[in-house]
C-alpha cells in the first residue's frame, strides 16, 4: 500500500520554517485550493482535502497538495474554503459550526455577498477572515495548481470583525505562499475586483464570441494582438457565471460606463462613414476618435509595473526564434551571457510559419548592446 493510500503525506523538501501552523484543512481542491496545498506541503505544512468530487480530491492528492480528510484527522488551526461566490458563505458556516477552535478563511472573488449573508445566519465572525488572491489562471482544476500561483501577487484580506488572532493568521498564510497582503473593505475590493478582473474578462470573452463565425480568412490573419486581448476568454463559464452573478451591481456599473464610451465611439464612426473624404468629417468626429484611444495610453501607463509602482517604459528587442526544441533555450542563454537582465518576456506566432517572435523587454541602455550581440552570434533581430 502506497502512503498515499495509507493517507500520508509524501516527505518534499526539507520543510522551511513558516508561521502557518497545521493542520491546514482546504475545502475545495480546484486551481486556487490544490495551490494553497501545494504551497503549504513544500513548507512541510499538514495539508487535509475536502471536495464534493472524490476524483478531485485523488487528483489534488497526487499532484502533491496534500491528503484527503478523515473522520479521525485532527482538528484544523486553519481552513481554506476555496469555492465558487454561490456555494462560499453556505460552507464557511458550515466549516464554522464543525470546527469550533480552527480560523477560517475563503478565497472568493466576491466578497460582499459572502459576508451578508454570514451575518445574516448569525454566523461566528471573530473567527472568519475573509480573503482573495488576486492570482489565477485560464486552466482550472488540481492538474492547473501551482505551489508559486500566488508569489509576488496581492492578497486581500477582508476583515469584518475578526480576532486579532484570526486576522493574523490569514495574513500569515498569504505571505508564507509569497503573496503581498492588502487590506480592504469588502464594498471596495468588489468594485475593485470589478474593474480591473470582472471587467476585462467580460470584454475578452465577448471579443472572442465575435469570432465564432469570422470566417477562415480573417482567423488566418490573427496577429498576437487578438491573442493578447482574447486569452482570458478560454476560461470556466461556470465559474465566472457564479462570480458575474455574485458581483452584478459593480459589474452592472463597470459595463454601463463602458457602454456610455461605446456610444461616443459609434457617433463618431457613423459621422466617419458617412462623408465622403477625410477632410468632409464632421468638426470633433476625429478627435473623439483620438481622446478614446488617448485614454487608452493612460489607463495602460497606471497599470503597475513588475516590482508594483509607477509602471517602466521597457526596451524591446524582437528576434526571430525557429520553432525548434531548444532554440528558446539558446536565445536565453544568450541573453544571460551578456549580462543583460531579461525584464519581461512574451512570444509571437503567426499561422503557416516555422519560427516565432520572441519580445525581449530590457532596460532602455541595454537594448543597443543586446542587439549587437544578438547579431554577432547569428540572430535575426527584427
Amino acid at each position: 500500500m502506497s502512503p498515499a493510500d495509507e493517507g500520508v503525506q509524501t516527505p518534499g523538501p526539507e520543510p522551511v520554517a513558516v508561521a502557518t501552523t497545521g493542520p491546514v484543512r482546504i475545502v475545495g481542491t480546484g486551481l486556487l485550493g490544490a495551490s494553497v496545498g501545494l504551497g503549504l506541503c513544500r513548507f512541510g505544512v499538514e495539508v487535509t482535502l475536502a471536495d464534493p468530487s472524490p476524483t478531485a480530491v485523488a487528483l489534488a492528492r497526487d499532484v502533491g497538495a496534500g491528503r484527503p480528510a478523515r473522520p479521525d484527522d485532527r482538528e484544523p488551526a486553519l481552513v481554506v474554503v476555496a469555492a465558487p461566490p454561490d456555494v462560499t458563505a453556505d460552507l464557511v458556516a458550515a466549516e464554522l459550526a464543525t470546527h469550533p477552535s480552527a480560523v477560517v478563511t475563503d478565497v472568493a472573488s466576491v466578497k460582499g455577498t459572502v459576508l451578508a449573508s454570514l451575518r445574516a445566519a448569525g454566523a461566528d465572525l471573530t473567527r472568519y477572515v475573509g480573503s482573495h488572491p488576486m492570482a489565477g489562471r485560464e486552466r482550472t482544476g488540481p492538474a492547473a495548481a501551482l505551489p508559486d500561483l500566488f508569489a509576488g501577487r496581492p492578497w486581500v484580506i477582508v476583515d469584518a470583525g475578526a480576532g486579532a488572532d484570526s486576522a493574523l493568521a490569514v495574513r500569515n498564510l498569504a505571505v508564507d505562499l509569497g503573496a503581498i497582503p492588502v487590506a480592504m473593505d469588502a464594498a471596495t475590493h468588489d468594485q475593485a475586483v470589478a474593474t480591473v478582473s470582472h471587467l476585462p474578462q467580460l470584454v475578452a470573452s465577448l471579443v472572442a464570441a465575435r469570432l465564432r463565425d469570422a470566417p477562415v480568412e480573417a482567423l488566418e490573419l490573427a496577429g498576437q494582438g487578438l491573442r493578447d486581448v482574447t486569452r482570458i476568454a478560454a476560461s470556466d463559464p461556470q465559474l465566472w457565471t457564479a462570480i458575474f452573478a455574485a458581483n452584478a451591481a459593480a459589474v452592472r456599473t463597470e459595463l454601463a460606463a463602458l457602454r456610455g464610451d461605446l456610444d461616443t465611439v459609434l457617433a463618431a464612426l457613423a459621422a466617419a462613414d458617412v462623408a465622403s473624404g477625410p477632410t468632409t468629417v464632421a468638426e470633433g468626429t476625429l478627435a473623439a476618435l483620438a481622446r478614446t484611444l488617448a485614454a487608452g495610453n493612460d489607463g495602460v501607463a497606471r497599470v503597475p509595473g513588475k516590482h508594483g509602482g509607477q509602471r517602466y517604459r521597457y526596451a524591446r528587442v524582437s528576434v526571430l526564434v525557429p520553432d525548434t526544441p531548444g532554440s528558446l533555450a539558446a536565445l536565453l542563454g544568450v541573453i544571460g551571457d551578456t549580462g543583460v537582465n531579461l525584464e519581461d518576456l512574451d512570444i509571437e506566432h503567426a499561422a503557416g510559419r516555422l519560427a516565432g517572435i520572441a519580445n525581449v523587454a530590457v532596460l532602455p541602455e541595454a537594448a543597443a548592446r543586446l542587439e549587437t550581440e544578438l547579431t554577432r552570434r547569428g540572430w535575426t533581430v527584427v
